[in-house]
């Protein structure tokens, strides 16, 4: 009996009860769905799950076969794997524009007190057979997530970590350009980025490299986090690329940058420059996000009628020196537990289940790119908004002697009699 209760929760991903394993995990399960999907009777969990990841055109999101060369991978290297599939309506006027995509998410390789280029090459080593796995499974797009090369050290606020920062040609994105030719995958690298022709300056960087090898371009973070130990201003300062999308071979994109996540115009604008797919690589903690993870990109691929690709990193990053975040808790080491679950939401409200907790993970979906257009026709955000209006507001927002639009009461401050 114990032995089936245990194949039982190895299929729902239910982790083995050793201390490592448990850190991160729900109860002892890799995600809340896998945790429902073990705790509730069949047809209350299939409720639940259209309540929770919503219906993509009127039925419940598909899984897809993964080939058996990622599975291998999968299960060498002890990485979550998961497939799914975004439909669209037939058209009678257009062909499907089915596009694969990939979201991976790691935890560093190497304790951050090892040598830097030690760490460096180590999560090169780490991330290649996830790649791989990509690669085999005809993934045509490939987001990783934020500073992906490198621990996420920039609250530490220890300038030594500049150290690991490159040009946007530099070891990381030349590893990736042979990839990206190999599989003919477009590959999008967050890395800290050394801007040499601009004094040394330092940026959060997104690098968009082409299905050929080829540099098609890079988007800075738009905003950088002042909160709790988030102060990474100490690093790098609001980008100045603007809202940029990337027409690829595979479809138009855009890269909204962890924090960015959390300002409603910042999604707006790459909406309004024609994105199909908006990846928000990140790297942010249970305390602090979680349960805004699952809310806040959702929102924005339903306003924008795009898809969206949300990657966290996963595991807690020891830095050899304790710092404080001003909030007058005690110093720490580390900024607590990057909890992972990267997911895809698509613009019909529809979601994917999230990737583990606590496990490097691939997300595979395939996605018809039609969906973003008939949303558009189904609820006709861009025709409804009054864009006039609020260009009106933000141009005297943003001056000086700006006075808020308030009526009130004439009775409000009248004394009684």
């Amino acid at each position: 009996m114990e032995r089936k209760e245990e194949e039982v929760g190895r299929e729902n991903g239910k982790a083995e009860a050793t201390e490592s394993s448990k850190d991160g995990s729900i109860c002892g399960f890799d995600s809340l769905h896998r945790l429902l999907h073990a705790s509730l009777e069949p047809h209350v969990f299939k409720e639940v799950s259209r309540l929770l990841l919503g219906l993509n055109c009127g039925r419940a999101l598909e899984s897809i076969a993964i080939p058996e060369p990622a599975k291998a991978l999968s299960s060498k290297h002890d990485f979550d794997l998961q497939a799914y599939c975004f439909h669209a309506d037939k058209e009678l006027t257009r062909e499907p524009r089915i596009v694969r995509v990939g979201l991976i998410q790691n935890s560093i390789a190497l304790p951050t007190t090892a040598p830097f280029l030690d760490q460096k090459r180590a999560i090169f080593e780490k991330l290649k057979p996830i790649i791989d796995a990509a690669g085999a499974s005809g993934v045509n797009i490939l987001c990783l997530q934020e500073a992906w090369m490198m621990p996420f050290a920039f609250c530490t606020r220890e300038k030594r970590w500049c150290e690991l920062a490159e040009p946007v040609d530099g070891e990381s994105t030349q590893l990736l350009q042979d990839l990206a030719r190999k599989y003919n995958m477009v590959i999008i690298s967050p890395i800290l980025e050394r801007d040499v022709k601009h004094g040394e300056t330092l940026w959060n960087t997104a690098v968009i490299i082409g299905n050929h090898g080829n540099i098609i371009g890079k988007h800075r973070k738009n905003h950088i986090p002042r909160v709790g130990d988030f102060n990474e201003s100490t690093y790098y300062m609001e980008g100045n690329t603007g809202h940029p999308v990337f027409e690829t071979a595979y479809g138009k994109i855009a890269i909204n940058i962890c924090y960015g996540r959390h300002h409603p115009l910042n999604w707006l604008a790459f909406g309004l420059n024609g994105a199909e797919i908006v990846f928000n690589p990140s790297a942010t903690v249970g305390e602090l996000s979680e349960p805004m993870w699952p809310i806040e990109a959702r929102n924005a691929a339903i306003a924008n009628s795009y898809f969206v690709g949300s990657i966290n990193r996963v595991g807690t990053e020891i830095f050899p020196n304790p710092f404080t975040s001003g909030d007058g808790k005690p110093q720490h080491a580390d900024f607590g537990h990057f909890y992972g679950s990267s997911h895809f939401s698509a613009p019909d409200s529809s979601c994917t289940p999230s990737l583990s907790r606590y496990k490097d993970g691939l997300m595979i979906s395939d996605m018809d790119l039609n969906l973003c257009r008939q949303l558009k026709d189904k609820w006709g955000f861009r025709m409804t908004a009054r864009y006039e209006l609020y260009a009106e507001m933000l141009a005297h927002y943003v001056k000086p002697n700006f006075e808020p639009q308030v009526i009130s009461d004439p009775l409000l401050h009248k004394n009684p009699s």
